[in-house]
C-alpha cells in the first residue's frame, strides 16, 4: 500500500527517484474504496490446486478481493469434478454483461498445439476482446500469456528442445516500472513449459515493455505501456512441491525427463524442494493488484466503458 503523507513534503521527490509510491494527502481524501472484483479463468487441470496457489497470493495484500472462478463454457474438464465447477464456477455467458477490475487467466497444458487447435480458442478470443472493454487490468500466466501476445501483438510462440523446467534466476529490464517496484536485483521463479517467447519481438513492439527475463528461461515479464495487460511466462504463484509433482507424473506416463533445475537441494529428490520464489509471488501479485488495479480503476465499474 501506499505512504500516505502532507502535500509539498520534500520526501516526495525523493522517494518517487527511487521508485517508492507514495500518496499525497489530497490524492488520498478523494480516493473512495471498495473490494476489488477479480475474475479468474481457470484453464488448468487440476482446477482446485490453482484455485488455492492463486488465492494464496491474492489474499497475502491488504487490499480487499472478491474473486470469482470462471469455467470454459466449450470445453469440459475432465480432472474436476463437475459438481464442484456447478458450484463454485461461471461461466462466460454469466459474467459479459457485468465489468471487472482485473482478469487472470492461467496457463494450460497445451502450449504444443497450434492456437486455432485448441478446444477452446474461440471462446478465449471472446474473453480476450471483450477483455479490452469490461476489465481494467488482465494478468496471464505461461501459456495463456503466450496466447495473449499472439492474439494482441501478433507474436508467435516457439516451441523448444526440451521443457523449460524449474526455478531460475531472472533480473529485471525496467527497476523502475510499477510491476518490478521492489524487485531484487536477482529473484527466482518457477518455469514448466515446452514453447517460448522470443525477447526479440517483445522488444520489437512499441506497445510492448521488457520488464524481466532469465538467461536461461528467457522472456519472464512483460505488460503493455499502460499496465493494462500483463504476460508473466512463468508460474510465481506455484506451491512449494508443485514442480515435484509434475516431475512424478510425466515420469510416470514414460516421459524422458530431466529433474526440474535449481529445485531440489544438490539435485537430490528425496530433500525437500528449495523454494526460492515465495517473496517475490507475493510481491508480483500485490503490485498487480496495487499499481495495475486498485490505483487505476474507476470507482464505478461502468465508467470502464469511456476508458
Amino acid at each position: 500500500m501506499p505512504v500516505k503523507i502532507q502535500d509539498g513534503l520534500p520526501a516526495i521527490k525523493t522517494l518517487g527517484s527511487e521508485n517508492v509510491f507514495v500518496m499525497t494527502g489530497t490524492r488520498a481524501a478523494g480516493q473512495d474504496i471498495r473490494p476489488l472484483r477479480i475474475l479468474v479463468l481457470n484453464l488448468m487441470p487440476a482446477k482446485i490446486t490453482t484455485e488455492t496457489q492463486l488465492l494464496r497470493v491474492l489474499g497475502n495484500t491488504p487490499l480487499q478481493s472478491e474473486v470469482t472462478f470462471l469455467r470454459t463454457a466449450t470445453y469440459q474438464a475432465k480432472h474436476t469434478d463437475q459438481r464442484h465447477l456447478e458450484v463454485f464456477y461461471r461461466t462466460f455467458a454469466d459474467v459479459r454483461d457485468e465489468f471487472w477490475d482485473g482478469l487472470i487467466i492461467t496457463g494450460a497444458p497445451v502450449e504444443r498445439l497450434p492456437f486455432g487447435e485448441v478446444d477452446y480458442w474461440d471462446e478465449l478470443v471472446s474473453i480476450f476482446e471483450w477483455a479490452r472493454a469490461r476489465v481494467y487490468s488482465t494478468f496471464c500466466i505461461c501459456w495463456a500469456a503466450q496466447a495473449a501476445l499472439y492474439y494482441y501483438y501478433g507474436i508467435e510462440k516457439h516451441e523448444l528442445g526440451h521443457k523449460m523446467f524449474g526455478v531460475f534466476p531472472h533480473v529485471t529490464e525496467d527497476a523502475k516500472n510499477k510491476l518490478t517496484r521492489g524487485f531484487d536485483d536477482v529473484f527466482y521463479a518457477p518455469h514448466s513449459r515446452h514453447t517460448t517467447i522470443d525477447i526479440a519481438d517483445v522488444r520489437a513492439c512499441r506497445d510492448l515493455e521488457l520488464l524481466a527475463w532469465s538467461e536461461e528461461a528467457g522472456l519472464y515479464l512483460a505488460a503493455s505501456g499502460d499496465g493494462r495487460q500483463v504476460f508473466v511466462t512463468g508460474h510465481a504463484e506455484y506451491d512449494a512441491d508443485t514442480l515435484g509433482v509434475e516431475y512424478a507424473r510425466d515420469i510416470a506416463t514414460g516421459m524422458d525427463m530431466a529433474l526440474p533445475a535449481n529445485y531440489y537441494p544438490d539435485d537430490d529428490p528425496t530433500r525437500p524442494p528449495l523454494v526460492r520464489w515465495r517473496s517475490h509471488a507475493n510481491l508480483l501479485f500485490e503490485n498487480w493488484l496495487n499499481y495495475c488495479v486498485y490505483q487505476e480503476t474507476p470507482y464505478d465499474l461502468a465508467d470502464l466503458g469511456s476508458f
